[in-house]
Formats: structure tokens, C-alpha cells, sequence
């Protein structure tokens, strides 16, 4: 499956919760319903998985946690706020370099429609070439 189908898939269950809960709910209640919706689409969900923090020789237990990795593919970031800022974002990118994820989806709960509130990122990430653009 692609990553493309797959951020998809994420985002049409974010949007499908955010439509029946709406706007106004804490983080925790959004997470269950998102990791249920993927579970049921048949994608393995890790909740609050532990981020691993290496800094040369020292293995740091700092207690940084993803809310959701999706196949061990996607990280999701749920947020519940008025505005995003950019250190949300740079939480995101660390999850994405520290578990060696090509991509991470941020989701705001927090906005009247949730299509405003989704970012996709990137961590060195590149598309697959199939074989028949390789040889072109």
C-alpha cells in the first residue's frame, strides 16, 4: 500500500470522527476513536509509543511518546488547540528522525472543519520509483 493511500485513509478517519464528536473534546478522547477507525480499516496501531532519544553514546528515558504510529509508517500528532504553532510541527519532525519514519500526519481537533487543521511532513522522505520509470 502507498503512503498515499495510507495518509488517506488516516486523514478520511479523522475527518469521519471529527464529524460525529465535533470540535471541543480533549486529545485523549480523539485518540481511541482514531486508532479504532484505523484498527477496523486493518492498519496495526501503536498508541503513545515510546520515542527512543540517543545522543552519542547515552540512551536517554525522557518519556516522549507518538500518539499514533500506523503500521509502523505514519506518526499522527493529535492536538486540541486554538492555533497550531511551529514548535508542534518541530515535535512532529523529532518523532518522524527519531523513529526513522519517512512521514507524520498533525491533526488539530480544535477547528470547525478539520480539513484546516491537518498537515502532512515529511522526514527525507521520497516516492518509490516503479519499474517502469526506472528503465524510462
Amino acid at each position: 500500500m502507498s503512503y498515499r493511500s495510507l495518509t488517506s485513509d488516516i486523514i478520511g478517519s479523522a475527518i469521519k470522527i471529527h464529524r460525529k464528536l465535533g470540535p471541543g473534546l480533549l486529545e485523549s478522547a480523539y485518540e481511541p476513536c482514531l486508532s479504532y477507525e484505523l484498527s477496523n480499516l486493518g492498519y496495526r496501531i501503536e498508541r503513545q509509543k515510546p520515542v527512543p532519544l540517543v545522543y552519542e553514546a547515552v540512551k536517554l528515558d525522557c518519556g516522549f511518546r507518538a500518539d499514533i504510529v500506523v503500521d509502523q509508517r505514519v506518526a499522527v500528532e493529535l492536538k486540541c488547540k486554538d492555533v497550531l504553532h511551529p514548535v508542534d510541527e518541530g515535535q512532529l519532525l523529532s518523532h518522524l528522525r527519531l523513529l526513522n519514519l519517512p512521514i507524520g500526519i498533525l491533526i488539530n481537533f480544535h477547528v470547525v472543519l478539520l480539513k484546516d487543521g491537518i498537515k502532512r511532513l515529511v522526514n527525507n522522505y521520497t516516492e518509490p520509483v516503479s519499474e517502469h520509470v526506472k528503465s524510462a
